[in-house]
């Protein structure tokens, strides 16, 4: 079991950096060094920060208003699911964003 600067595995410091988006996701990738962990802060800074700039041009855009909930749910649904990969170590990559991720790293 490996444990991270902050004494926590690092499929739990993974994890924590989704919960609640990129809030946790900036705190996480300042503390921790591990590759894996800074990953998955920095997936959850990007597509989180994605998502809300999508909902907010729905939200704006009377014609696409009616697409709101949808991308809510899908939003819900990714953010479960990121949460489970990374608690399960695996390195997922959101498509289109995670490409974007790496490059940042």
């Amino acid at each position: 079991m490996s444990e991270t600067s902050t004494g926590l595995k690092k499929e739990t410091a993974a994890a924590l950096s989704y919960l609640l988006g990129p809030i946790t996701g900036v705190i996480v990738l300042v503390l921790e060094k591990d590759e894996y962990i800074r990953f998955q802060a920095m997936q959850s800074i990007v597509v989180f920060i994605s998502l809300f700039v999508l909902h907010w041009v729905l939200g704006i855009t009377v014609i696409l208003a009616f697409l709101l909930p949808l991308v809510s749910l899908v939003s819900f649904v990714l953010w479960l699911v990121l949460i489970y990969k990374a608690l399960q170590g695996e390195k997922f990559q959101v498509p289109f964003l995670g490409k974007y991720v790496t490059k940042l790293l």
